[in-house]
């Protein structure tokens, strides 16, 4: 099993971006999916989870700003972050939701 995250980087508040996943190594489609983060000094904390049937949640926080979404054919996960804060700051990472793998994550780091 890979994933690779793409899509980090410095952003200004206010801001947008995207972030990809692409796996490998097993059946996209058949396997819920989600973005976990980790702020600088903070614990580790579940973002959004989208089921294979397309079924999405979010924290709180992300409520209204993020939106996860998968491309089956393209066996890619995706989450939209609108609205920069500084508090989205963190490490990305692109996880088989309640399975256990992770990618090696992408830094999102907001700053004017």
């Amino acid at each position: 099993v890979q994933l690779v995250e793409s899509g980090g980087g410095l952003v200004q508040p206010g801001g947008s971006l995207r972030l990809s996943c692409v796996a490998s190594g097993f059946t996209f489609s058949n396997y819920a999916m989600s973005w976990v983060r980790q702020a600088p000094g903070k614990g580790l904390a579940l973002v959004s989870v989208i089921n294979n049937v397309y079924v999405t949640i979010y924290e709180d926080s992300a409520q209204g700003r993020f939106t996860i979404s998968r491309d089956n054919a393209k066996n890619t996960l995706y989450l939209q972050i609108n609205n920069l804060n500084p508090d989205d700051t963190a490490v990305y990472n692109c996880t088989t939701y309640g399975i256990g793998h992770w990618g090696e994550g992408k830094k999102v780091t907001v700053t004017s």
